[in-house]
């Protein structure tokens, strides 16, 4: 490391002011931080509060939280191509389809948006943040493996850009960017995104008869147009080439067709714990939005007109990216409520929405993505009220 160290320092001049390289400042000054403890030292003048928990720290944090979700949605997504083509294999085989499909989505999320992130950093002048380290991670977690490269790198561009940098950068967006990127994917390339070729068709080979890699989701509105019970549906599905499919475990511990990261609401609530342990994410917004949903799941149950809305309440909780999303999306820092109780109203109305959405409108089976959407724009609102009612109650106190 001293040897690069050295290397480092030597080419330092070239980038300070005055240098030939000085326009690239701040793209040595990004690789330098990466690699080393910066120098940079606080400024004497004024009063400094000093923390453990910088920006990087925290970013690598939530990497680091994301990494059962990316691990197990290697494997599945291995599993799920030997199931689909009707051949049996090993933990090994399985997880090395995986990752062949998997590892190249990751590698051009960052590269995508992290050019993206260079281009800003050097016409504006400043220095590059590390909020891309966790939306790069996610992104890929929220597509399918068979989404082309391209598309991959196109929906990238188009969230730094649109949701993030034109806001001014990181820590100034109004929107979740990885939940815009799977937006613009969403409804530019449903295809690619959405149906049950897209979780079977892996590689050149089709999958066997019969087999369907419909999600639970899909499955469960088939249901209440054929008239049986959704957990019946769901139980049966794909009956005879993997018993249960659907079962409450299966979808539990995420042996499903799904996106890479999203089918595991198991590794979703790891992630979950080491968010709160390490203080990162609000245990306010993940528990409201649990309640929220399985909530709205049993007054929908209650009001059933059709099988959909009559399944059980917690079968919610553990369907499509519904978990994935509250743990990384709807407790991001920057696009969710900052007031206390206004964490509370923001989560519970992501879970409520999230599950109307599933039930009453069938085109957007995965209510998790429009959920969470909508309620960023929705949480300076919320923000606004609680602090308006606090003065309030002050005020009120105060004149006594």
């Amino acid at each position: 490391m001293k040897f690069l160290r050295d290397l480092l320092d030597k080419q330092k001049p070239l980038f300070h002011k005055g240098g030939k390289l000085e326009n690239l400042y701040y793209l040595y000054e990004a690789g330098e931080t990466f690699l080393f403890t910066p120098n940079h030292t606080t400024n004497p003048r004024g009063a400094q509060i000093r923390d453990a928990i910088d920006l990087k720290r925290m970013m690598i944090t939530v990497v680091i939280a994301m990494i059962p979700c990316l691990l197990f949605g290697i494997y599945n997504t291995g599993n799920m191509h030997y199931l689909a083509v009707g051949e049996a294999a090993d933990f090994g085989d399985k997880f090395l389809l995986g990752a062949i499909l998997v590892l190249p989505i990751v590698l051009v999320s960052y590269a995508a948006g992290g050019l993206v992130e260079a281009i800003f950093a050097v016409v504006r002048k400043h220095p590059i943040n590390e909020g891309f380290l966790v939306t790069g991670m996610l992104i890929p977690l929220v597509v399918p493996a068979t989404i082309p490269l391209w598309q991959v790198a196109l929906a990238t561009i188009f969230a730094v850009v649109i949701a993030k940098e034109v806001f001014g950068g990181t820590g100034m967006n109004i929107l979740n960017v990885a939940m815009t990127a799977r937006a613009f994917l969403y409804f530019a390339y449903p295809m690619q995104i959405s149906g049950d070729q897209v979780w079977t068709y892996v590689g050149d080979k089709m999958p066997v008869d019969g087999f369907s890699g419909a999600t639970a989701l899909a499955v469960a509105y088939q249901a209440g147009q054929e008239g049986v019970t959704a957990t019946s549906a769901l139980a049966s599905h794909n009956a005879g080439i993997m018993d249960d499919m659907f079962s409450f475990a299966n979808m539990f511990f995420g042996f499903i067709p799904g996106s890479i990261g999203e089918t595991s609401t198991l590794m979703a609530l790891i992630g979950a714990a080491i968010l709160i342990l390490t203080g990162v994410a609000s245990w306010k917004i993940i528990a409201s939005a649990f309640g929220g949903a399985w909530l709205m799941g049993f007054v929908l149950e209650l009001l059933a007109v059709n099988e959909y809305m009559a399944m059980p309440a917690h079968y919610h909780l553990v369907m499509g990216g519904i978990a994935f999303g509250i743990v990384f999306m709807a407790t991001d820092p920057v696009s969710a409520s900052q007031t206390e109780t206004g964490k509370w109203i923001y989560g519970f109305m992501i879970g409520v929405l999230t599950v109307i959405i599933r039930v009453t409108n069938p085109a957007y089976p995965e209510g998790i993505m429009l959920a969470v959407l909508f309620m960023n724009v929705f949480a300076p609102l919320i923000d606004h009220y609680v602090v308006q009612a606090n003065k309030k109650r002050r005020l009120q106190r105060a004149t006594v």
